[in-house]
């Protein structure tokens, strides 16, 4: 077990009842995070380390490991003979592609063809799959399930969230860190798959090759009592200690997301903006047959492609571009929203994802960015921004 706060000396920050909270919910405090309301939950959002912060999380995981506690996200279970063919009906990618141990990115869509979350979808076994879905929509998540396919014969649905704890390890340096403690030929999982395992003495750890940071990475999950997460978490940071490892909080997740060109709901997807428009085709499976969604997605891709999308920035002139300011043309005219913005720490640039009209993406053309008032001029770049070096 971690030492409480008042065994170290910290000083607690108080601790909102009404929000949830991880099994590493002392740690984090311990540790003095700086905590937000993140989703309903209290989570960390950088740690003030010695030479810490922000910017120190995030080329952690760029150039050394970073360990990042992930709880928050949801977990739900389809067994049964009907659950490939619901998974199928309710996402967009094509789960019968899958084979046990593999996963992939897919989404839940409205009839629109817009997004209820983006989610990864994992084959445990036949008839068999894990959703791990956002910890702000999980219970809006879970209930749009059970209203479209809960009726369904031959499934079983089950929200194991509270069951899971989940910590992820990312970086360079995260395949020789977690090779600490366990027997698992982690080499062997390639990118997308899982696999189980003991890890830390703790047996039945579920080991996946996955990530939202734009390198190579594992989650890991245990069971979420309090007693077995801290273990694991303490495990992970002695075993990284060579490689430089820190604690990382949700603003180096989104930094990092964002540097990698990665959607994030709520700004690059929502209930507003359909897969076309978000450039998320890559896991759109139009020819795998019927789900919801896919009727409006013909329809817009019949009419010549959406009208709106999503787009690369980098800040030509001196500002930062933050979510929700106006995108205009360079003539001044309002075309479009930046999704997501911020400073790239690795890269030591501004950076910035916008929606604009297809026409304008198309163009390539500058564009300007009301930076509270001052207009700010801006470039096209390619998403992702930032791409890991390979082996």
């Amino acid at each position: 077990m971690a030492s409480t706060a008042s065994e170290t000396g910290a000083v607690e920050q108080p601790q909102p009842a009404t929000l949830k909270k991880t099994a590493l919910n002392a740690t984090h405090r311990a540790l003095k995070a700086k905590m937000v309301d993140f989703g309903g939950w209290d989570m960390p959002v950088e740690y003030p380390c010695p030479g810490g912060g922000l910017i120190a999380e995030h080329l952690a995981v760029r150039t050394g490991v970073g360990l990042f506690d992930v709880s928050h996200m949801g977990e739900i279970q389809f067994r049964g003979p009907g659950s490939l063919a619901a998974v199928q009906h309710i996402t967009m990618n094509d789960a019968s592609k899958l084979v046990d141990g593999q996963a992939h990115y897919s989404a839940l869509l409205r009839p629109g063809g817009t997004f209820v979350d983006d989610i990864l979808v994992h084959r445990l076994g036949v008839n068999d799959y894990l959703l791990v879905v956002n910890a702000g929509t999980k219970d809006k998540d879970y209930a749009w399930i059970r209203q479209q396919v809960g009726t369904w014969p031959g499934i079983h649905l089950s929200d194991y969230s509270s069951y899971y704890s989940q910590l992820a390890l990312q970086g360079p340096r995260a395949l020789e860190t977690l090779a600490k403690l366990t027997k698992v030929d982690l080499a062997a999982i390639k990118n997308y798959w899982f696999t189980w395992g003991t890890v830390a003495g703790i047996p039945n750890v579920l080991i996946a090759r996955t990530g939202y940071s734009g390198e190579d990475g594992f989650e890991v999950y245990v069971p979420s009592d309090e007693a077995t997460t801290v273990k694991m978490w303490e495990a992970l940071l002695e075993a990284g200690k060579e490689f430089g490892i820190r604690p990382c909080g949700l603003g180096a997740r989104n930094t990092l997301r964002l540097e990698a060109g990665m959607s994030l709901y709520g700004h690059e997807i929502s209930e507003e903006i359909n897969v076309l428009e978000a450039g998320l085709n890559r896991w759109l499976k139009l020819d795998k047959g019927e789900f919801i969604g896919r009727d409006a997605l013909l329809a817009v891709q019949a009419a010549g492609g959406p009208k709106r999308k999503v787009i690369g920035l980098e800040m030509v002139e001196r500002g930062i571009a933050r979510d929700g300011y106006p995108v205009l043309s360079v003539e001044g005219e309002a075309i479009g929203t930046i999704t997501s913005g911020s400073p790239a720490p690795f890269l030591k640039t501004n950076i910035a994802m916008a929606l604009v009209p297809a026409a304008v993406a198309e163009s390539g053309a500058d564009v300007l960015v009301d930076v509270r008032g001052n207009r700010v001029r801006a470039r096209q770049v390619p998403i992702p921004f930032y791409k890991r070096p390979k082996k």
